[in-house]
């Protein structure tokens, strides 16, 4: 059996996802070390990271390492991978997801809708901002960072009325206790990605590439794979207007989008289904931009970003 070596953010959630993997890998019989690297995203606590951009900001710094061959294969939230790799990397294996919804988090209010008017809501994600607004324009929507912890933390401190976070990431980490509302997909569509994790190897590297061949879900790929080449259409990346939902049923992909307006006012959404998960993505990504979508994503990328405000 092989000495494998992972790369991984040193985040609780990260190295959880880590070490679940290495777990899986040892299981098999291989000898696994786990390499903590910190990357740009981490540093930069401070900012919204709409504000910043993200393209490789959880990302560039574990790639150096794997070209480098410090580390074999790294670990990521798949949301947090570029939909454009950069020459020299591939994606080995997606893995079974968790549930890719969000959730309502709150010490006082079972749902979003029992909120009082101006309530403070903390998410520095456009695509939640976008999608609260247009559920509760009377919500103050203000800017939350930091790791599991430290958001709910915040919340259970009483800076917020509520914050929205990723179900995947509490339901890893056994921290559900704040957790009031699982949130429909059609009522807050998802980041491309979220609740899978994608391992990432050298491009060509085949040996490492067959170790990891059992950690591929089919189901998790096919609807990734569609939600990812959405967002590629829409040129967005993991802090930008645009959801997307994807699930693989009998051969099949449902795909349910938006792209949001960062203040709410308007949601574009579109669903439709088909056999091939890339080309119905890219298809639904055409659509959209041509509905509107266009416009809405120029304003975002060339006038500056709404984001949240600090309180």
């Amino acid at each position: 059996m092989a000495r494998l070596r992972i790369g991984s953010r040193g985040s609780q959630l990260a190295l959880w996802q880590a070490h679940h993997i290495a777990d899986l890998l040892r299981a098999r019989g291989h000898e696994i070390e786990l390499e903590i690297i910190k990357t740009a995203g981490d540093k930069i606590l401070d900012v919204a990271l709409a504000k910043v951009g993200t393209k490789g900001m959880f990302t560039k710094e574990i790639e150096e390492a794997l070209a480098e061959r410090r580390v074999d294969l790294a670990v990521h939230s798949l949301k947090d991978l570029p939909t454009d790799l950069a020459a020299g990397f591939e994606i080995a294996a997606i893995t079974a997801r968790e549930n890719p919804r969000d959730v309502f988090c709150s010490r006082k209010y079972a749902r979003i809708e029992d909120l009082p008017r101006g309530a403070r809501v903390g998410t520095s994600s456009l695509r939640r901002q976008a999608q609260l607004k247009a559920l509760r324009p009377d919500l103050e929507i203000h800017p939350l960072r930091g790791n599991v912890d430290t958001r709910l933390r915040k919340l259970a401190e009483g800076e917020y009325d509520a914050i929205i976070l990723a179900a995947a990431g509490l339901n890893r980490l056994g921290k559900t206790e704040l957790v009031k509302q699982v949130i429909p997909a059609d009522v807050m569509c998802p980041a491309a990605g979220q609740g899978a994790l994608g391992i990432e190897i050298r491009a060509g590297d085949s040996l490492t590439r067959q170790h990891l061949a059992f950690l591929d879900d089919p189901s998790a790929r096919a609807a990734t794979t569609c939600e990812r080449a959405l967002l590629k259409r829409l040129g967005g990346g993991c802090q930008v207007p645009i959801g997307a939902f994807a699930e693989a049923r009998n051969g099949r992909v449902f795909l349910s989008a938006i792209v949001a307006h960062p203040d709410g006012s308007k949601v574009l959404r579109e669903v439709s289904e088909g056999s091939d998960p890339a080309a119905l993505g890219q298809a639904v990504g055409e659509t959209l931009l041509r509905r509107g979508g266009a416009a809405i994503l120029e304003e975002v990328y060339g006038r500056g970003i709404a984001v949240p405000q600090q309180p």
